[in-house]
Parts: C-alpha cells; structure tokens; sequence
C-alpha cells in the first residue's frame, strides 16, 4: 500500500478518535499507527497523515460548511462519524492541496469509505464529493 493511502486510512482513524475523545492530533495519531502491527511506520505516511489531520483540524468550520451546503437532507451531526470524516479529509485535499489530481481525492474517499464504513458509505461519500468538488473548481 502507497505511503498516501496509508497516510489517509491512519488520519481517518485519528479524527475519527478525536470525535469519540478529547486527544490532539498528534496523540491520536500515534494511537492510530500503534493499533496496526505493520511494523515502523514510513516517515512519508507519517508526515502526509499528520498534514491532513492539522489541515482538518484548522479549517474545519469552512470544511463542513461545505459538506452541509452540500449534503441535501443530511446534517453533519446526523451522518455516520466515519462518513462524516471521510469527507472531511477530502474536501480539505480538494480545498487546500491542489497538488493531488481531483480524481485521485475522489477515488480514495471512496475506497475509504467502502474499507471503514457501511454498505452505503462509498455511494453517499461519492455523490456529495462530486457536487463539492465542482463547486471547488469553480471558486478557482
């Protein structure tokens, strides 16, 4: 598995545990590369999955304004957390690192979605990151 998928499934978990407790960044990513036995993490997972999880954390309030502007019928705070989280690690890629192609922001929402949430994750994480990323382009 790339150093950038590892990244995103260990910052998923990491804001995924501070929605469930009151850990900063950092101490809920060390929790996240402990729980798996794969081994030293890669310094480059490392340092990808700490600028999300930062990232997220900073801009969270425009993070889901955009996710509730766009999600009809849905309140953030009704959405399942892992849902909720996925989305937020890619509208912060889409909004805030213009070096990773959109398609490859979307794709791996999706794929985190079908590995962390319910039956449904991937097509509702699909849908409403299309919308979101157009509206992105747009205010390019």
């Amino acid at each position: 598995m790339g150093a950038r998928r590892t990244g995103r499934e260990r910052a998923l978990q990491a804001l995924y545990q501070m929605e469930m407790s009151a850990l900063r960044p950092e101490d809920a990513l060390e929790t996240a590369w402990n729980a798996e036995p794969e081994g030293p993490p890669d310094p480059e997972a490392q340092r990808f999955a700490l600028e999300l999880v930062r990232g997220v954390v900073e801009h969270r309030e425009e993070i889901d304004g955009l996710i509730e502007q766009h999600s009809h019928n849905w309140r953030l705070d009704r959405m399942a957390r892992v849902d909720r989280n996925v989305l937020r690690l890619a509208v912060f890629e889409l909004k805030w690192c213009p070096d990773i192609p959109k398609k490859v922001t979307l794709n791996e929402a999706v794929e985190l979605g079908k590995a962390f949430g319910t039956e449904a994750s991937s097509a509702f994480v699909n849908g409403l990151l299309d919308r979101i990323a157009l509206d992105v382009e747009q205010q390019r």
